[in-house]
């Protein structure tokens, strides 16, 4: 019974989350630009809504190209690359926020671009992940192992609980 409850407090959360992301969101970005359009003059406002979305879609080019760069050290050096993949993540959905013209997503999108709030997402994402986590390892010269364990901490070392090894494929020459 309390479960049934959880699920539609869940799912009702979710609907007001995305009736707020179609249509308050989008009514609050064009009440702003008719304010700033009525102070500034309507060109100097779409002047610089052209400017601002400009200069992030250059912003979000050169982070993404950073974020890039860390993601493939952190392949080449064999770390897990899951702090990269949240910033990646973060510089994409700053890239959608500067393609929505308004104000209020180009503050989330240039927020969304510095490193602190990326950082931050990470530890809220690496928090909410760390409970159950399955690691799976293969090598080129080698049968895939299956790792499953829990983490007590982003950095720590797995508790194993379950170890199966996969047998290579009949006629695989890697042997």
């Amino acid at each position: 019974m309390i479960t049934v409850k959880r699920d539609l407090l869940t799912s009702s959360m979710w609907f007001l989350l995305i009736v707020a992301l179609i249509v308050v969101i989008p009514l609050a970005e064009l009440y702003f630009i008719v304010q700033v359009g009525q102070e500034l003059g309507i060109l100097p406002t779409i002047a610089l809504l052209i400017v601002i979305s400009a200069v992030g879609s250059a912003l979000v080019k050169r982070e993404g190209i950073r974020v890039y760069r860390e993601f493939v050290s952190a392949i080449r050096t064999g770390v897990e690359p899951t702090k990269q993949i949240v910033a990646g993540v973060c510089v994409l959905g700053a890239g959608v926020m500067f393609l929505a013209p308004g104000f209020f997503s180009d503050i989330v999108g240039i927020g969304l671009l510095l490193p602190p709030t990326r950082r931050g997402a990470t530890w809220l994402v690496m928090r909410g992940t760390s409970r159950r986590t399955t690691v799976i390892r293969a090598t080129h010269t080698g049968p895939i192992v299956d790792l499953r364990g829990h983490l007590s901490r982003t950095d720590d070392v797995i508790d194993t609980h379950e170890v199966s090894d996969v047998e290579p494929r009949e006629g695989d020459q890697s042997q």
